[in-house]
């Protein structure tokens, strides 16, 4: 008997993802994708017309912990990945469990079918939609600037800004990126900033991958013992070992943990020679230049709004059930108030870490609701939930759209993995496999832990999870020297403070139970 019809908007990492739950689930999955490939946004396209990354760009999460749960990146691959690589990763997935003949294209439109409250399903038009977020309102003096403006997502390389005065707006990824590639061609680059910034790097102590050694069950753990106020000055402390954000214009009035920080390695060597200009923000413009909150004017002939896009749905239809004005969703994925539960949003947040491991199992679980396998709470017990999170994002981060959605990578994983039971029985595992529970504790929390137990459960995550330094260190010794030792994350007497204090975690579970 033929599973359920599935559709898939979008053939990015979320929507492909998606499709291969599908499929493992025995649903019909059909993607309809705006292009004419895959990819979504990591696609590089030369010509204008769509979002995409510009040529340059490389992840800001490292290989193993993006990686889809049941498909470990070549060990030869970089751990931060060019464009093209993330591109050549994902059409060996496609390829490999066969994906390309669930997908089509276009799409514009999704509505409820007109017997939706009995059937729950949904009809389809094709189509084109994009999104770029550009504030003019907040510019005086915008529209009688002489020179040229646009949006970070129409930017694709720098050739053409040879010799020009350049203003990048914003203090994101994106806006420290293309400051950085530009101030290569251009007569000056001015990096403009209302709030400032917390800038971690990508590479972290012993030179390893930030997020393989931050994002860990351990950290997650002592992140809950100790005060938050403890843990951002740690954080700020050693962020400000690299360089003081104070003297370098960037520090920001928020503390650490409550805004999302930007990843900037070099940004402090292109401060330090000049070639980079901290700014604060723009107060108006004239038609040559740019007057700013301290009273400076600069001229420029170029201005960049690396300012991000709006979190809209065009393609759906405007009703209150379907989205509600605060786009409320039940753990970021269901809407609470449609009368079948027959939609799901996959991606549509803002992980402290990777997204492909967190749509992953935001399909999982999606799917599972969509067999009947897994019951929703009732809309009153959805509801509560949401306003009870959404409290505490409230209260927790700044007022800001980067925020509304902000999940800790760790724990937002764990609490959808409880959803479909998926979640790795730490208890159990240091009991009959303690080499890998030491390694789920102290390592990475990488996605083949998801896949040890419960729907989806494949033969390889074990042997993943125990090589993935290996797979880490490979792509950096390309020189290999006599007697050489492997870097260790984990130093000798942490490992042995991590395992007193796991099993005092343990003992105190057994004895409360």
């Amino acid at each position: 008997m033929p599973g359920k019809r599935i559709m898939v908007v979008g053939a990015g990492v979320s929507g492909l993802g998606a499709i291969k739950i599908c499929l493992e689930e025995g649903l019909e999955p059909i993607c309809f994708e705006e292009s004419n490939d895959i990819g979504g946004l990591w696609r590089y396209e030369a010509e204008r017309g769509r979002p995409s990354v510009y040529k340059s760009v490389i992840s800001n999460t490292s290989k193993e912990m993006m990686a889809y749960s049941d498909y470990p990146f070549p060990d030869h691959f970089p751990n931060y990945l060019h464009n093209s690589k993330i591109m050549e990763y994902l059409h060996m997935y496609v390829k490999h469990f066969h994906l390309l003949k669930h997908i089509r294209f276009l799409v514009c439109s999704v509505r409820k079918h007109s017997d939706f409250s009995f059937t729950g399903q949904w009809d389809v038009v094709v189509g084109l939609f994009t999104n770029p977020f550009m504030p003019l309102q907040k510019f005086p003096g915008i529209m009688r600037f002489k020179g040229q403006y646009i949006h970070s997502w129409e930017y694709k390389s720098p050739e053409k800004f040879q010799g020009k005065k350049i203003i990048v707006i914003g203090i994101g990824n994106s806006a420290i990126d293309l400051a950085i590639e530009l101030s290569h061609v251009a007569a000056q680059v001015f990096l403009s900033t209302r709030s400032g910034a917390w800038i971690w790097n990508w590479v972290w102590d012993s030179g390893m991958p930030m997020d393989t050694v931050l994002f860990t069950r351990f950290n997650s753990l002592v992140k809950k013992i100790f005060p938050e106020f403890l843990i951002n000055r740690w954080a700020e402390n050693k962020l400000n070992v690299h360089f003081n954000h104070d003297i370098y214009g960037l520090l920001p009035q928020h503390r650490f943990l409550s805004h999302q920080a930007s990843f900037g390695d070099d940004l402090p060597n292109y401060i330090i020679t000049g070639r980079v200009r901290m700014k604060p923000n723009v107060t108006k413009f004239t038609e040559t230049s740019a007057i700013f909150e301290d009273g400076t004017e600069e001229d420029v002939d170029v201005i960049i709004f690396a300012t991000g896009y709006t979190c809209s749905f065009p393609f759906l239809e405007n009703n209150s059930t379907v989205l509600d004005i605060q786009r409320s969703m039940y753990k970021f994925v269901f809407p609470p108030e449609l009368e079948k539960p027959t939609l799901a949003f996959i991606g549509i947040l803002q992980p402290v870490g990777a997204t492909i491991p967190t749509s992953e199992l935001q399909s999982q679980w999606a799917a599972r609701v969509f067999k009947g396998l897994n019951k929703l709470p009732s809309v009153s017990g959805m509801l509560a939930d949401i306003r009870k999170k959404r409290t505490k994002l409230e209260k927790q981060y700044l007022n800001s759209p980067r925020d509304a959605c902000r999940v800790q990578y760790v724990d937002y994983m764990d609490e959808i993995a409880s959803e479909i039971a998926v979640k790795p029985n730490l208890f159990s595992l240091f009991l009959w496999d303690p080499k890998l529970a030491l390694e789920l504790f102290l390592g990475p929390c990488t996605s083949y832990q998801y896949r040890l137990q419960g729907p989806g459960k494949w033969a390889g995550p074990r042997e993943a999870i125990l090589t993935q330094r290996e797979r880490i260190i490979k792509p950096l010794r390309t020189r290999t020297l006599i007697c050489a030792q492997a870097p260790c994350c984990v130093p000798l007497w942490l490992k042995s403070i991590s395992v007193a204090l796991l099993l005092f975690v343990l003992t105190f579970i057994i004895i409360k139970g």
